[in-house]
């Protein structure tokens, strides 16, 4: 009898020894540790994709901000009496220019709320294509419209804006889904370190094609691109892992185990929205992507104005010079997210402390650099220190910019809504503020814009710092009285398994 038990416990053990080391091979293989076959992984197909997606959203954004150069620059015009002149082919002031770049900002912060609701009820991912998808196609028509009016012009630029504000919010309800809790901040921030790569690539190409084409070429090169992105995403990405029929048995499990299964549909969630707006932790998030955005705004619409106002750069060289801080900021935010998520694995510091060093920490830095760069009496030593500055923006999207998911991942497409609404305003503010101040296009006026941005990251960085939080809320909790309800893995859970055909298919092989 004790032989038959001994022999049924080493069974036990031995079952036990491989399951623990087929598990280790699992977790390897599909949290990313040691496999570089990254096509195999669907989480990070959608996160290459949403890369290009935000490549677009931004190439979109940014294309009128070089085109407005070579719109409004002095072009020769011989007049009938064989006269030789100089005019511009818009003859438009300071302020006008700031009303025209800053009209695409009219209507994005009209559909940040809207745009996150209707992720979290019918799916981020098809909200997020037709938001690309239609701010492609608007862009093709921008030409004949600013050539017929400047009326037009902002018309249309409003229309692209109203399209292009559910970019944000959607992809927040795509993460809320496919991103295991230990990974948000690496996925998140290489998604969004496309918007950088969207600039840091577009500038010099805008400012290459209004030099070879002229500036209307700008507008149809990348509504073409966009549209042809719209349909690979639009075939490609599923709303969940759960949905997605090529996904394997074991990142699926792992993504689930991870995050919780998804027992609520879209339709049902419910949000608690008073609780969601007396939030310390989600008005720290507000105020930190407000932060972020009015120096990034400020610097996006006008740096190719300045380089050419101080340092009298042409067209063709601002789009170059002016792409070289985004590059940094592509490239620190790779570097960024990695170092939080493995931070948080090692449990070297907490999930709230590490967010609060990340945004902070840039934060402060940046407004040294802004201050710096104003007084910088060089190309080269303002080129540096704004690249500096904008750079080390990518370590506090690991910060703020996943926030939102550690806090409530049921309603951060909601929450990314709400945060991304008020981040908005600097790009309404800032663009005529700028051209009210910059009225002789003297480094001195361009000064005083620097140390309004720096005054603003600084104040930022003091409420994070205070009122930041990365733990689940108790009102994510209180919303759903379901029993089922996970808290430690921010999501429902149900009882019935799995029910992607998926499973069953691929645990056969």
């Amino acid at each position: 009898m004790n032989e038959d038990n001994a022999v049924t416990d080493d069974m036990k053990r031995q079952a036990a020894m491989f399951y623990n080391s087929t598990e280790r091979e699992r977790i390897r293989e599909y949290g990313g540790e040691t496999s570089w076959r990254f096509w195999r992984k669907r989480r990070l197909v959608v996160a290459l994709l949403a890369f290009f997606g935000f490549f677009n959203v931004y190439a979109l954004r940014v294309n009128l901000s070089v085109a407005v150069v070579a719109m409004t620059e002095p072009m020769e015009k011989v007049l009938d009496n064989g006269t030789i002149v100089y005019v511009p082919e818009f003859d438009w002031s300071s302020q006008t220019k700031g009303l025209v770049l800053s009209s695409f900002f009219y209507g994005y912060i009209i559909t940040q709320l809207p745009g996150g609701w209707l992720a979290a009820k019918i799916g981020g991912n098809r909200m997020f294509a037709i938001g690309v998808g239609a701010t492609s196609l608007m862009t093709l028509f921008t030409p004949p419209l600013a050539h017929t009016s400047t009326a037009l012009l902002i018309a249309v630029r409003v229309v692209e804006g109203l399209f292009e504000g559910v970019t944000y919010p959607c992809i927040h309800a795509v993460w809320s889904r496919w991103a295991p809790s230990d990974e948000r901040a690496r996925l998140a921030t290489f998604a969004f370190s496309g918007s950088y790569v969207g600039t840091v690539v577009s500038m010099p190409i805008c400012s290459l094609l209004a030099h070879y084409t002229g500036w209307p070429g700008i507008f149809y090169v990348f509504g073409i691109m966009g549209l042809v992105w719209t349909t690979i995403w639009w075939l490609v990405v599923k709303d969940s892992p759960e949905k997605d029929p090529h996904i394997t048995a074991a990142e699926l499990k792992y993504i689930q185990d991870s995050r919780g299964t998804q027992a609520v549909e879209g339709s049902k969630i419910r949000h608690p929205w008073r609780a969601m707006l007396t939030s310390g932790p989600v008005w720290a998030i507000v105020m930190a992507h407000f932060s972020e955005n009015w120096g990034f705004y400020t610097l996006l619409t006008f740096l190719p104005t300045f380089m050419q106002d101080v340092f009298k750069f042409e067209t063709s060289q601002t789009g170059w010079l002016s792409a070289v801080p985004y590059l940094a900021m592509a490239i620190v935010l790779q570097v960024a997210g990695h170092m939080a998520d493995w931070l948080l694995r090692m449990g070297v510091m907490t999930r709230s402390n590490i967010r609060k060093l990340f945004n902070c920490g840039a934060f402060l830095s940046q407004t040294i650099f802004m201050v710096a760069a104003a007084y910088a009496t060089s190309v080269v030593g303002c080129i540096v220190c704004l690249t500096i500055a904008v750079g080390l923006g990518g370590f506090a999207w690991s910060g703020f910019s996943v926030n939102h998911l550690d806090i409530a991942p049921p309603h951060a497409s909601v929450l990314m809504g709400l945060s991304n609404t008020i981040a908005t305003l600097p790009g309404i503010v800032s663009p005529p503020l700028a051209g009210s101040i910059v009225t002789d296009k003297t480094a001195e006026q361009w000064r005083i814009v620097f140390f309004i941005s720096s005054a603003i990251y600084l104040v930022g960085a003091i409420i994070y710092y205070i009122f930041c939080s990365a733990e689940q809320q108790p009102w994510v909790v209180e919303f759903d009285n379901d029993p089922s309800f996970d808290t430690d893995a921010a999501s429902v859970t149900t009882t019935r398994g799995y029910d992607n055909k998926a499973l069953d298919h691929n645990s056969e092989m």
